[in-house]
Formats: C-alpha cells, sequence, structure tokens
C-alpha cells in the first residue's frame, strides 16, 4: 500500500513539475528573455531535474512488483517507509497547490516577470534615471522659459529660465496663476489661449511679463516682453514610455507653455522704426530745406538788385529784406543739420561767437520758465569743426537739459580755455560747457546715456538720439565729452576740443552792394526752378557772359547739340527726368574738358566728392547772392583756361576778392528764358 501510494505521489509530482518547468520555459521564450534572464532559466531547470528524479522514482515503483525487487529499500522499514510515504503525498499537494494558483497569479507561471533579474531591474533603473536626468538637463538649460500648468492654469512647475523672467525663484513661481505673471493689460488675451488651446491647438500670443524687481535694483523694474506657444497636455493613467490601453482616451491636463525672451527683438523692430521715422523726417527736412532755399536765392538775388537801385529809406528797407534772408538761410541750415542729411563742413569756428549767435534761437527752442545764461570766456579760441554740427550739439544738450526741468530751472552755457581731462601733447583745448539745475542722471544709467537709442523718457517722448549725436560729432571733431551729475543737484555736460590757429572766414551781414566778378565766355544754364533761373541768366548776362538756358536735363541736351563750343556747364543737382551729375557726364562724353558748377539747395548726395578747387568741377550752395556766384563762375573759367594753357590760373577760390563787372548796369540786362546775348 506504502509503495502505490508513493507511485502515484510521484507522479503526480512529476507531471506538476514538468508543467511549471515548461511554462516558465515557454514564459521566457516567449519574452525573449531566455538568455538574459538567468533566475528564470534556472528555476525552470529545477522544476525540469526535480521532474526527471521523481520520474525515475515512479519508473521504480512500476517495476518492482515484475523484477521482485522492492522499490526502496527504506520503503521496507515500517518507520521509514511510512515517512517516505508521507512526504511524496506532501509534495504532491505542493505541487498542486502551486499549479492552481496560476489563475489568480499568473505571471508565476506564464510570465518571467516573477523571475526577473535584478540586475535587469537595476540596469533599467539606471537608464531611467539617465534618461530624467537628460530630459530635466534639456528643460534646465534651454534657453526659453518652459512652465506646466494644471487645468485651471496654475503653474505646477517653471524652469529657472522662466523664473528669472519673472524676478522670481522657480519655487515662488509654483502656485501661482499663469495669468498673474503678464501685466493686466494681456491676461485676458493670455486667459482666452488657455481656453483655446483645448480645442483649437497650439496657441501663440505675445505679452509683456509682470517682472518684479530684483533686491538692490533701483529704477523702474526692467520691460520683458515675451512670446508664448501655449500646448495641450494630454495625459492618462498609464506610466511612462506606456501605450494607453486600446480604446482608452486619453484625459487633458492642463498645458505646456514655452516662453521665449524677445525683449531684443522687440527693441531692435522699435529701433528699427525709429529710424525709419527719422528718416522720413530727413527727406522732409531736406525736401524744405530744398524748396526753401530756392525761395531764399530769388529772395535775396533780386534784393542785392535793389540795393543798386535805391537810396535813402528804400535802401535801408532793402537791406533789412537781406538781412532776413540771410536768417533764414541760417534756419535752413540748422534744421539739415537737426535731421543730420547735412554733409559735414569744417571750418575755424569762433566758440565765443557761436554761443552768443545761437542764443536766440535757444530762447525760442526753452520754455519761459528756464532762465538762460550764456558766459562767453574763450577768449576768441578757435575749433576745427562744422559750424551747423556745433550749433546741433548746443541744440541737443539745451533740449536735454530743458526736459529735465519740467518745473523750470537754470540754463547756463559756457565757453573757456584751459586743460582737458586727456593729454593731447601740445596744443591747448577749449571747453563748452552746458549745465542745469534738472532731476540730474542716476550714476548706474550714466555709462549709457551716449548709446544710439537709450533713452528713459517715456515711450514718444524721446529717440534716445540726441547724446549720442552730441557724441559722435564731438568725436569726429577730436574732442571728448564729459558728465558731471547727481540726482537732485543737475547736470554738466562738458565738451573739449582741441583749438586750431587757422582764421575763420570771412563772415558779417551783407555789404550794401554787391560787385560782379565779369568775364568772358558762353555759359549752358540749366535749372528748373524758373524764377532762379531767370536771376541767375539776368546776372550772368550782367557780368558779360553769353548764356543759354535750358529748364531741364533733356532740354539742355538739344541746346547743347545746336549750340557751338560751351565754356561752362552751370546746372541745378535736383531735377526732375534727369539730375545734374547725370547731365554733366553726358556732356562730357563728348567735351571731355567741359567745366561744371553744380548748384543745389540739398544735393542728396548725389554729387560725391566735389571740390572747389577742382578745374573741372565746384560746387554752389543755394541760396547764393549774385556776386558769389559770378566769383565762382569766373574762378572756373579761368582754372579750367590755366589747365589748357591758354591763360593764367586765377587766385584761390574767396568770397571777398571779386573782380568788379564789366559796365553794364542791371536795368539792360534782359532776362527771358530762351535768350542769347552775343
Amino acid at each position: 500500500m506504502t509503495d502505490v501510494a508513493a507511485g502515484l505521489a510521484n507522479s503526480i509530482i512529476v507531471l506538476t513539475y514538468l508543467a511549471i518547468s515548461l511554462t516558465i520555459a515557454r514564459g521566457l521564450w516567449t519574452s525573449r528573455q531566455w538568455r538574459t534572464n538567468k533566475l528564470g532559466t534556472a528555476t525552470s531547470a529545477i522544476f525540469f531535474t526535480c521532474a526527471l528524479g521523481h520520474a525515475a522514482h515512479v519508473a521504480t515503483y512500476a517495476a518492482a512488483p515484475l523484477t521482485g525487487q522492492p522499490a526502496h529499500e527504506h520503503l521496507d522499514r515500517p518507520v521509514l517507509g511510512s515517512l517516505g510515504a508521507f512526504w511524496d503525498v506532501v509534495t504532491a499537494g505542493v505541487a498542486l497547490w502551486y499549479w492552481s494558483l496560476r489563475s489568480r497569479f499568473p505571471a508565476l507561471v506564464r510570465g518571467a516577470a516573477v523571475f526577473e533579474d535584478l540586475r535587469l531591474r537595476q540596469a533599467a533603473e539606471r537608464r531611467l534615471r539617465l534618461s530624467e536626468r537628460r530630459y530635466r538637463g534639456i528643460v534646465e538649460t534651454t534657453s526659453e522659459g518652459v512652465v506646466l500648468l494644471d487645468e485651471s492654469g496654475v503653474v505646477e512647475y517653471a524652469n529657472a529660465q522662466f523664473a528669472a523672467l519673472v524676478g522670481c525663484t522657480p519655487r515662488e513661481v509654483r502656485g501661482r496663476a499663469f495669468t498673474d505673471l503678464v501685466l493686466p493689460q494681456y491676461r485676458e488675451r493670455l486667459a482666452g489661449g488657455l481656453a483655446g488651446v483645448r480645442e483649437h491647438g497650439t496657441q501663440r500670443l505675445e505679452a509683456e511679463l509682470s517682472r518684479r524687481g530684483q533686491p538692490g535694483e533701483r529704477g523702474p523694474a526692467q520691460r520683458v516682453y515675451a512670446q508664448i506657444a501655449l500646448t495641450a497636455r494630454a495625459e492618462s493613467d498609464t506610466g511612462p514610455g506606456d501605450e494607453p490601453p486600446a480604446g482608452a482616451p486619453a484625459t487633458r491636463g492642463g498645458a505646456l507653455a514655452m516662453v521665449a525672451d524677445v525683449t531684443e527683438w522687440r527693441n531692435a523692430e522699435a529701433q528699427l522704426r525709429q529710424a525709419q521715422r527719422l528718416d522720413a523726417v530727413g527727406q522732409l527736412a531736406g525736401g524744405v530745406a530744398h524748396d526753401f532755399n530756392n525761395l531764399l536765392t530769388v529772395i535775396d538775388g533780386y534784393a542785392t538788385i535793389l540795393l543798386g537801385e535805391v537810396d535813402g529809406p528804400a535802401r535801408r528797407d532793402v537791406t533789412a529784406i537781406r538781412e532776413a534772408a540771410a536768417r533764414a538761410s541760417a534756419l535752413t541750415r540748422q534744421l539739415l543739420a537737426f535731421a543730420r542729411t547735412q554733409q559735414a563742413q569744417p571750418e575755424a569756428v569762433d566758440l565765443d561767437e557761436l554761443v552768443v549767435g545761437i542764443e536766440g534761437m535757444l530762447r525760442r527752442l526753452i520754455r519761459e520758465d528756464i532762465q538762460i545764461t550764456v558766459r562767453a570766456g574763450s577768449q576768441g579760441a578757435m575749433v576745427w569743426a562744422d559750424r551747423g554740427q556745433l550749433e546741433q550739439v548746443l541744440m541737443n544738450l539745451a533740449v536735454n537739459s530743458r526736459d529735465a526741468m519740467p518745473d523750470g530751472g537754470r540754463l547756463t552755457i559756457s565757453t573757456r580755455r584751459g586743460p582737458g581731462p586727456v593729454a593731447r601733447g601740445a596744443g591747448e583745448l577749449v571747453t563748452i560747457a552746458v549745465s542745469d539745475t534738472g532731476a540730474g542722471i542716476p550714476e548706474e544709467i550714466q555709462p549709457r546715456i551716449f548709446e544710439p537709442f537709450f533713452t528713459t523718457k517715456e515711450p514718444g517722448q524721446g529717440t534716445g538720439l540726441g547724446l549720442s549725436t552730441v557724441y559722435g560729432i564731438v568725436s569726429q571733431a577730436g574732442g571728448e565729452v564729459v558728465v558731471d551729475s547727481a540726482p537732485g543737484l543737475g547736470t554738466e555736460i562738458r565738451v573739449h576740443l582741441p583749438t586750431t590757429e587757422a582764421a575763420p572766414r570771412p563772415g558779417g551781414p551783407p555789404p550794401d552792394t554787391d560787385q560782379l566778378a565779369g568775364g568772358h565766355g558762353t555759359i549752358l544754364l540749366v535749372e528748373d526752378d524758373a524764377e532762379i533761373r531767370r536771376l541767375s541768366e539776368r546776372v550772368l548776362l550782367a557780368a558779360g557772359y553769353d548764356v543759354l538756358t535750358a529748364s531741364d536735363g533733356r532740354g539742355a541736351l538739344d541746346v547743347a547739340a545746336s549750340a557751338g563750343p560751351l565754356d561752362l556747364l552751370v546746372t541745378d543737382v535736383i531735377m526732375p527726368r534727369t539730375n545734374g551729375r547725370q547731365l554733366a557726364d553726358w556732356l562730357r562724353a563728348t567735351r571731355p574738358e567741359l567745366p561744371v558748377l553744380f548748384v543745389s539747395a540739398y544735393p542728396r548726395g548725389l554729387l560725391g566728392a566735389v571740390h572747389p578747387g577742382e578745374s573741372h568741377g565746384a560746387y554752389l550752395e543755394k541760396p547764393y547772392t549774385p556776386s558769389l556766384l559770378t566769383a565762382k563762375v569766373s574762378h572756373l573759367l579761368g582754372a579750367a583756361r590755366a589747365a589748357a594753357g591758354v591763360g593764367p590760373r586765377p587766385p584761390d577760390d574767396t568770397t571777398g576778392t571779386e573782380a568788379s563787372a564789366p559796365d553794364a548796369p542791371w536795368a539792360d540786362a534782359t532776362a527771358t528764358d530762351a535768350a542769347v546775348r552775343g
């Protein structure tokens, strides 16, 4: 009986162990862990070898009746035999119980997860940590701000870049509503973007962030413009890297916000728009100056003619007209200087005379509640610079001082000789000081005040180009600008310029009469303004020249084609269809030695480099007087004839040495558009 029970128990053990071993082996095979999961393979092998061992016992029990030998000698012993049979029955019961758990715990026998190698788990965890570190490194080192928002728009996570944009730490940002991190005027639009991201996908918008000032940061908080891209977050109950169950919809879990700082781009865009506006202002100023100078040329020209025909009170009236025209011409030059469209023309400038002469204009420019004091103390010091640009320096500094004194104050402009802040070897410096009693400049922004487009004024109230223009003009003249300012104590800006030994150009009020420089030759006069054309023709005829006229370049070519030899071309620069430079090039193609006198109120860079001393070209700026026109013509013709070897070289071109005109009174000179005087 014992032998039978033991044999039956061993048979059950064999079948169960084989089933468990094969099931584990199949799981290892299907999961491709046969070689990597050592524990699972060893377990399957143990169950298989145990099954083989118990199969040998079954075979022994089955062969015992046939051979007459007992299956095991110990089974013939009463106590040991009973214990052995009992143990085999218990083992069979445990095997059956283990097999019965397969429905409740399928991993025990159907999969290999229970036999996972600890080293494999550690390797997987290590890969997971590396992956998390890699993605965290990307998020934390990217130049953009990364923000995770929950369903209600509250910040769950923000990287350090975004926290820096709003002036907080990542911990301080966490838990705040995302809409509270932008300025109030952008919050409604941002809330709409958060609501629309769930239905319409990615939303992009721009907003100004509400940046908190940092400890120790003085002045208003820095403005930060950001471009925000909102994307819906898709979350489910599956773990990272797992696929969601088939048919299980993903749940919407807030949004991902990518925040890019576009402050520099916005500033560059604003600077470009400002530069375009300034360019438009410059073009407008140039056009106004061109037309205005044409009118001044006619006014001053005919006033000069009248001076030779009237006496008594009428003569004083005509002189007043000329003086007014001269002041208007100075205003036009200042307009071009302010618009930065006038080419630099350096000369010896008396700074005392400059600051005294500009005082009247500054009084019109500055409000009445500001007291202006001018002290000229440089003792006639001369500097080599463009006079109009120095006037622009004074105007810019005066305007800055005016804006710094909204409640009135005192503006002082002074000049003095003396050493400056730098050693320049030989020679001395002269200083222009502009001081005010305004609010002063904070120390932390003083290093930036000469940067182009930098301004502390409200948008629309300043271009940020005033002081940068001052710095550029002074540097070009070989000088330096020094700022001394403190909040509440006012500002003094000192301009140090090197002196020069050159003498200033002759100046002063226009004389009562102008003598014309006479000459002879045939002149082709081309001018699109009819009044200037008639005036210039009348002046040249009175000076003894033969004059051919045309109103534009095409007409001039027709006149030149039918005319004889030409001694000089006098042409306006800005004309319809064909400009003066093109006309000169076309005529010089057949007359290479033809000298040209360009006249213009505003050449707009069409002439390039035209030097007055050249024998084949010169430039005369409008408005000009009749005497200056004839002096330029006489000098240019003399230089051309001297270059050709047919006459002596004329003296240097100056307005103070003009030859008198031939005996031809003004009234004898007729003016018609197509007159030719032989």
